[in-house]
């Protein structure tokens, strides 16, 4: 491993996470909510700590897969270490724990939150609605950078400094496999930073139509693309009109569909949402688990109308997309509802999504490999090949996504099995496990919508923020860091 360009790449990403906090400088200095300091104390820290470092260890270099792993997850964890700064020196967060811990939340796009409803909750210092715009807007736009990936984001810039993208884009981008939508890898950054910018502008003005302010909009935007979920409401958006809640629900759907997949388009290319087999599946999933919820809740709740329908479309959205913004308190539903949407919490949205969880593509490799294993049983001499559409998945790939779901079931019971030691309840503990690690945000219990994971004690906080991590990064490139093997 090239410790020097590792280091080089992390003094980079400290500067850029420092000068993103001019936009949010911008906002403290209009609202006057006494957050301006803080930022620019921020972003001092950021560039005297970041600047003479990539200074003094500049060069052209070769990044190998091996340096690609390293960047990706120290640069992570460097990233939140820094974006916590304007947390914690704002007073925002009483303690550098809660910082990190909602940084690390944003970044990772998970939207668990240590702040709430100070009026619903009194061990709050205060509600999110109280605190400075300046911070609130960090908080949203933190989770927008996460969104598409801070890394890829450098994969754009790194060929300017001399040093090669591919091993970055391959450890950072989600999903089993990275489909390029242009034969050079800065383009294909290029490509997906420019989707990712007209989905956003478009979004924004459909939410400023429907009522909301720019600050809002922004804010609610930059959340809803990166399906990470922080609101700027106590409520979330339970408040908001049916308008608001809709435009959220396609823009969560939008941003949990594979995004070369809008990339091809926007360049003009053929439509490839057609016959796209994880497409179907992603969709299909919302839609029969829609329809199932819509009938439970119709029944036993809010009655037959288009209440019901948007409540179980809505929630259904934003937990398989792993957003996790609230409508409604779901766990005053029906216990066969609150099972559906905590089955919810194992798919996750498409590879190449900005969407958590183990990612529909893997649970659709997985049934295809059942159902083939099912059928050699019956045709023990026949070669029956796992096939979604026209192409024929991989032994290796096969091995790599049995291997992903098996880790990943083995970790969730384990930081479950930790949280039970700080004192969680089982449910609880279990539930958070599957958020953090599904990047979800709300969970079930004591950090269930309508609550938040203030309450925790601090180790478990940085337990779930290194599971957070996890699940972001897809287990594997933060695991290999472990590695003795990495190392030699």
């Amino acid at each position: 491993m090239n410790k020097k360009a590792v280091f080089n790449t992390l003094s980079f990403l400290v500067i850029i996470i420092g000068l993103c906090m001019l936009l949010s400088v911008a906002w403290a200095a209009y609202f006057g909510d006494g957050d301006l300091q803080a930022l620019l104390y921020s972003i001092g820290i950021c560039l005297l700590v970041g600047g003479p470092s990539y200074f003094l260890t500049r060069g052209k270099y070769n990044l190998t897969s091996r340096d690609g792993f390293a960047i990706v997850a120290l640069g992570w964890t460097t990233i939140a270490l820094f974006a916590s700064l304007p947390f914690y020196l704002s007073g925002a967060m009483t303690s550098f724990t809660d910082a990190f811990f909602e940084a690390m939340s944003g970044l990772t796009t998970t939207g668990a939150t240590i702040l709430g409803d100070a009026t619903r909750h009194p061990h709050l210092p205060q509600g999110i609605e109280s605190m400075p715009r300046g911070i609130l807007f960090w908080r949203a736009f933190i989770q927008w950078i996460g969104g598409m990936g801070i890394i890829m984001f450098s994969v754009a810039i790194l060929p300017f400094m001399g040093m090669g993208g591919t091993s970055l884009l391959r450890a950072e981008v989600p999903g089993p496999t990275v489909d390029r939508i242009q034969p050079r890898i800065r383009q294909t950054a290029k490509t997906l930073w420019l989707t990712y910018l007209i989905f956003s502008l478009c979004e924004a003005l459909l939410l400023r139509l429907g009522g909301l302010s720019w600050f809002s909009s922004l804010t609610h935007t930059f959340t809803t693309m990166a399906t990470g979920g922080f609101s700027i409401y106590n409520d979330s958006v339970y408040s908001q009109s049916a308008y608001i809640q809709y435009v959220l629900i396609f823009f969560m759907l939008m941003a949990g569909i594979n995004f070369t997949l809008h990339g091809k388009l926007i360049l003009g290319r053929e439509n490839h949402y057609k016959g796209n087999r994880e497409l179907y599946f992603f969709l299909g999933a919302i839609g029969l688990f829609t329809v199932v919820i819509f009938i439970d809740i119709a029944v036993n709740n809010y009655g037959w109308g288009e209440y019901s329908f948007r409540q179980a479309l809505f929630i259904t959205t934003s937990i398989t997309t792993t957003t996790g913004f609230g409508t409604v308190d779901y766990e005053t539903w029906t216990p066969f509802a609150q099972m559906l949407v905590f089955t919810l919490f194992f798919v996750g949205g498409s590879a190449g999504s900005t969407g958590g969880g183990i990612k529909v593509i893997r649970i659709l490799v997985l049934f295809k490999y059942i159902i083939a294993e099912i059928r050699k049983m019956v045709h023990p001499n026949a070669i029956i090949p796992v096939r979604i559409g026209e192409h024929s998945i991989p032994e290796s790939v096969i091995r790599n996504t049995i291997g992903f779901l098996l880790f990943y079931l083995g970790i969730l019971l384990l930081v479950a099995l930790l949280l039970t030691f700080f004192n969680l309840d089982m449910f609880s503990a279990l539930s958070a496990s599957a958020s953090a690690l599904g990047n979800i945000g709300p969970a079930f219990g004591s950090v269930g919508p309508y609550n938040n994971y203030a309450h925790l004690a601090d180790p478990a906080k940085w337990l779930l923020s290194f599971t957070m991590l996890l699940g972001r990064l897809e287990i594997f490139t933060v695991m290999v860091m472990f590695s003795r093997t990495f190392w030699k």
